[in-house]
């Protein structure tokens, strides 16, 4: 029976193999019309692939038109986009990225000229004034103290050296027994998880905002390619051993968008992974099949030629086209298929006009394994921006959330996430007066 079993295995895997080449010879092939129209189609999939998983520089996207300066303060005015048309608290990065301005509420949209006129609340760097063109960016804060915090500059040592990561009290007397590891996102850096740092310094935890391979902080990897998950989760590990070996007795996860996969990886293959209390993640990648197919179609490329770019990754041919290192397993980073075998507590949030990770994925797991998964949808956050368009709901969803995983509990091995309508938005009230509100937030000036 095994022997039968491992016979329809081993066709099966020779069958993938037979297409994979196929693919990789079609881009190698020539001289005849089929080679030509397969090296095309190939070389597609390849261009697809390595857009993927190759760290590139943020594209200055958006146009500056205007700073006007009066008795009400700093306004900018922007040409009009669906980021720039979102009311909400968001960062502005220009000058390549040594310019960042805080930029508030619409004070007005012109819909016909396309334009749109904001609040500027505060320019930590740069002359925003001589700004032509920048990036739109979740990312508010450029470092704790502008949200009123102190911070140590630490060091945890990862496969090519040191990565730098700030490291916030919730008690400068003493390392609290639980830590939150912040873990941003793709092409994103630790200032994302500065979002949410008073949350957890209001539930008693320290936090540590962490840097990772091949993010423009921490050592780049070998190969200079996003593992999605598969390699970058060993940087995780380390910063959970810095934490244990710094008085940590328990962890919780933030993870954004890649950095949801990168801590579901965790929680499935640390060897700490037992002291995981609590995952939150936003706008996580629970699926990377959905994800690539999501952005093929965006991109009106046929189905058959995304289909080879994930052939491509997942092969060890594939190699010698898209630079990996190493095949990356989409399948196990697939938490929809897996969602039974996830067994840590764990809150998701996401937007349902996410243009970027479709939220499909998160509510799916969520209603497959609902003894375990909490999903809170927002709406009209696109994508990881739900603490800009509501922090008070995302601070007080998180705070309530979270409260109820770390309470004492009999025994650690039971514990339980709480379904999606157990009185999160109720129970925000619990929170400390200094928990949620934008005014608390955005008033700093640093």
């Amino acid at each position: 029976m095994a022997s039968t079993h491992r016979s329809a295995s081993d066709a099966a895997e020779n069958k993938m193999s037979l297409r994979t080449k196929w693919a990789i010879g079609g881009f190698l092939a020539g001289g005849t019309l089929a080679g030509l129209l397969g090296a095309g189609s190939s070389a597609l999939a390849v261009y697809f692939a390595r857009r993927v998983i190759t760290p590139a520089a943020r594209h200055e996207d958006q146009e500056v038109l205007a700073v006007i300066r009066d008795d009400k303060g700093l306004q900018v005015i922007l040409a009009a986009t669906p980021d720039t048309t979102i009311d909400g608290v968001f960062s502005l990065f220009f000058a390549g990225g040594q310019g960042h301005a805080r930029i508030g509420r619409i004070v007005s949209y012109s819909p016909a000229e396309q334009t749109v006129l904001r609040e500027v609340e505060e320019v930590y760097s740069g002359n925003l004034a001589e700004a032509r063109r920048g990036w739109w960016s979740g990312a508010t804060y450029p470092d704790p103290s502008s949200i009123g915090l102190a911070a140590e500059d630490v060091e945890i040592e990862v496969d090519g050296g040191p990565a730098p990561a700030w490291l916030v009290r919730a008690d400068a007397s003493a390392p609290a027994p639980v830590w939150a590891i912040m873990v941003h996102g793709r092409g994103a850096t630790r200032l994302e998880g500065l979002r949410a740092v008073r949350t957890a310094r209001s539930l008693g935890l320290d936090s540590l905002l962490i840097s990772y391979r091949n993010d423009g902080l921490a050592p780049s990897a070998l190969d200079g390619r996003y593992g999605l998950g598969s390699t970058e989760w060993r940087d995780v590990e380390a910063a959970i051993e810095y934490a244990l070996e710094h008085g940590a007795e328990e962890i919780v996860l933030f993870g954004w968008s890649m950095g949801g996969a990168i801590s579901l990886q965790t929680a499935d293959l640390s060897r700490h992974r037992h002291l995981i209390r609590a995952l939150v993640l936003d706008a996580p990648v629970i699926n990377w099949v959905n994800v690539m197919a999501h952005h093929a179609q965006m991109n009106r490329i046929p189905y058959t030629v995304g289909r080879y770019g994930q052939l491509m990754l997942g092969h060890p041919l594939g190699r010698r086209l898209t630079g990996l290192a190493a095949p990356v397993d989409l399948k196990t980073m697939d938490w929809e298929a897996r969602a039974i075998e996830l067994r840590t507590p764990t809150l998701l949030i996401h937007s349902v006009d996410d243009d970027y990770v479709p939220f499909g994925p998160s509510a799916s797991l969520a209603e497959k394994n609902p003894e375990m998964v909490t999903f809170e949808p927002f709406n009209g956050a696109r994508h990881t921006k739900e603490w800009n368009v509501d922090p008070e709901r995302w601070e007080r969803v998180v705070y309530a959330w979270l409260q109820r995983q770390l309470a004492p509990r009999n025994n650690p091995g039971q514990a339980t996430a709480a379904g999606p309508a157990d009185g999160a938005e109720s129970a925000g009230g619990a929170g400390p007066a200094g928990v949620g509100p934008v005014g608390g937030v955005s008033g700093q000036t640093g």
